[in-house]
């Protein structure tokens, strides 16, 4: 039976239409990438399934048993709540129920209000919470976050200071337990280090229900899809497998279509050669032969259907101004810290003429920050840096922090750059860069981040730079002009040197792969999947290489104890409401059964449910005596 199933499909806002005569369906263990070019109408689609936007025509059907859990980009960025009371919020309506149902007790304890009403109410809340397994959900909740690699000392963490990956495995957690059959993906695995997006691929292989992602990480797509659903020119085209098939798939459809038309096209004119020489004969008989192939020629373009022209993307060429040496650049134990927290040290670099090298770590372990000292843009605690000769570098911020965000136009952006070049020759390039007509009058402030990455990349291609540093190029780029950019990079004849998290670029393009983290690089030869091969071959080979120990620090080993003093403390407080709480539904529960009753299902079920959450609460105690206990030595150690 099919979670979702979609008839007949459109979407419009105002004039504009975003896609017509969409249909498909849903299947219970689908795995949906959702593609297409920014503005195609993805996000859109998505807010049809959640019930924020209502179709233009046709149905979107939700199947009744369908649970849908969504997570759009920048998921919790925002929220000020702790880590933990962020993914509890899932279950507001049961917190809420607790709640409602306190109050209850406190009504009927002190003879006030209707009691009939209140009993009634009180076993239509404690069904509630039954049916959504109230009893243990806050146990549920802190499993899920242990099980996505977080320790209890993260719990109280505040949303807002995690990082991209860490705020994804929450919003994830909550999408595991909102019991959702049905996920809607939004570019998941955007701001997420290597190892996080391994996770990801693992748990979205492994989940059981269906999901739909939209996602421009083709490798990520290769990994976990079995359909593609792609947006083209408001029409959408699904097959069966993953990218890679999909790909080849949609370019024999073409193919096809193109064959077809041809083939329709040369029998109309044909068709035409013999009514142009029956016209010339001027007879009677020769008119009805006319007629009947005319009809032939309306038979044929009636069914006719031109294929589409290929969607327009970047089409450029980066050019050498000259050429470097040999040596492109030499780096020597490179080191920077922040405070006492150190990024990494011992870094040594060497990089030559034609090299192609992609640099990986995890997120926070100093990649951006240490392509800025190599461009002398920031300050190295230690080492040093040479740069070869005749090295020309370009480089390409994932921020885009060097375009203007002002009033100023795109022509004026990429001219001020370069003003030896004529007006005419700025916009070729700007069209190149899918800037046409009055686009290239549009204000920087007002363009997408795909549109800033495309004048950074104008840019930078005009510069004729010989060595270009490139920071995270592919990520607000859709796959079209993905692929544009890997197809520039693979014809440049300098040196690169690029930070990226995208599998599937650094296969098309990698020499070499270097890891980063706290104790310097490793170098490995090849692209991503020579790297993850040689590097489980190197560790299951020797030891892991033993980390330098930092030196002591009592200073903040004592603001350490204070902090997990503090936590411990909240902890002990929430156990301690979460206790009140259970000892009163505890007591209700008991009363219902003192009251006595005829019917032995609800004895059952209470006695069931009495028991149930006297063994939850027994836990509780016990957490609550060893939180005091830890608690105590603590207080002793500081």
């Amino acid at each position: 039976m099919a979670l979702a199933s979609a008839f007949r499909l459109s979407m419009s806002f105002g004039d504009t239409d975003i896609f017509s005569d969409v249909s498909f369906d849903v299947g219970a263990k689908d795995k949906i990438g959702l593609i297409g070019v920014n503005g195609a109408g993805k996000t859109t689609l998505f807010k049809l399934f959640t019930g924020e936007y209502s179709p233009t025509s046709g149905a979107l059907s939700i199947g009744k048993d369908t649970v849908i859990g969504y997570m759009e980009q920048h998921a919790c960025a925002e929220s000020e709540r702790a880590m933990l009371d962020e993914l509890l919020t899932v279950f507001d309506d049961v917190i809420a129920a607790e709640a409602e149902l306190e109050q209850i007790g406190k009504l009927l304890n002190a003879g006030k209000g209707d009691t009939h009403a209140l009993i009634a109410r009180q076993d239509a809340l404690l069904q509630r919470i039954d049916r959504r397994d109230g009893l243990t959900f806050r146990s549920r909740a802190r499993s899920a976050l242990l099980g996505l690699g977080f320790s209890e000392a993260d719990f109280d963490l505040p949303c807002a200071l995690l990082s991209g990956g860490q705020r994804s495995k929450v919003s994830l957690a909550k999408l595991l337990l909102s019991g959702a059959n049905l996920l809607l993906l939004d570019e998941p695995t955007n701001h997420l280090d290597l190892k996080s997006i391994s996770w990801l691929e693992e748990f979205v292989g492994q989940y059981p229900g269906a999901c739909i992602v939209i996602s421009h990480d083709r490798y990520f797509l290769d990994k976990v899809t079995n359909r593609i659903f792609e947006l083209e020119r408001g029409k959408l085209f699904a097959t069966d497998g993953n990218y890679s098939r999909h790909r080849e798939l949609r370019a024999e459809q073409k193919k096809a279509e193109a064959r077809v038309y041809d083939g329709a096209m040369k029998e109309i004119r044909r068709i035409e050669g013999i009514i142009e020489q029956q016209k010339r004969f001027n007879r009677e008989r020769n008119y009805k032969t006319i007629a009947s192939k005319q009809k032939s020629i309306d038979r044929l373009e009636k069914d006719l259907v031109k294929p589409e022209k290929e969607l327009q993307s970047i089409r450029f060429r980066f050019e050498t101004a000259v050429t470097s040496g040999n040596d492109v650049l030499f780096a020597k134990n490179l080191s920077k810290a922040y405070g006492e927290k150190v990024l990494f040290s011992g870094v040594d670099l060497e990089i030559f003429r034609g090299e192609r090298v992609f640099l990986t770590g995890e997120n926070g372990c100093g990649k951006s920050t240490l392509l800025k000292i190599l461009l002398g843009r920031e300050r190295r605690d230690s080492g040093k840096i040479t740069l070869g000769v005749n090295v020309k570098i370009g480089y390409f911020d994932q921020t885009l922090a060097e375009l203007s965000r002002s009033e100023k136009t795109v022509l004026d952006e990429v001219w001020d750059a370069y003003r030896r070049m004529y007006e005419v020759d700025v916009r070729r390039a700007l069209a190149a860069f899918l800037f046409k007509g009055d686009d290239v009058f549009k204000s920087m402030r007002a363009l997408s981040g795909g549109e800033r990455a495309r004048v950074a990349l104008l840019k930078l291609m005009l510069s004729g730079a010989n060595f270009l540093v490139l920071d995270e190029p592919t990520n607000h780029l859709d796959i079209a002009s993905g692929e544009a950019l890997e197809s520039a990079l693979s014809d440049f004849d300098g040196t690169l040197l690029i930070v990226s998290h995208d599998r599937y670029f650094i296969n098309r393009l990698a020499t070499r792969v270097l890891c980063l983290d706290e104790t310097g690089i490793e170098s490995y030869t090849g692209g991503y999947d020579d790297f993850l091969a040689a590097r489980a071959l190197r560790e299951a080979a020797a030891p892991p290489p033993e980390k330098k120990q930092p030196v002591e620090n009592t200073y903040r080993k004592r603001k350490e104890l204070d902090s997990l003093i503090r936590r411990t403390e909240g902890k002990i407080r929430r156990l301690e409401e979460e206790i009140d709480r259970a000892d009163a539904a505890l007591a209700a529960l008991q009363k219902q059964l003192d009251a006595g009753s005829d019917d032995y299902a609800s004895i059952l079920r209470l006695t069931n449910e009495l028991h149930e959450g006297t063994l939850a609460q027994e836990e509780r105690m016990a957490q609550w005596e060893k939180l005091n206990e830890e608690l105590e030595e603590l207080k002793i150690e500081n």
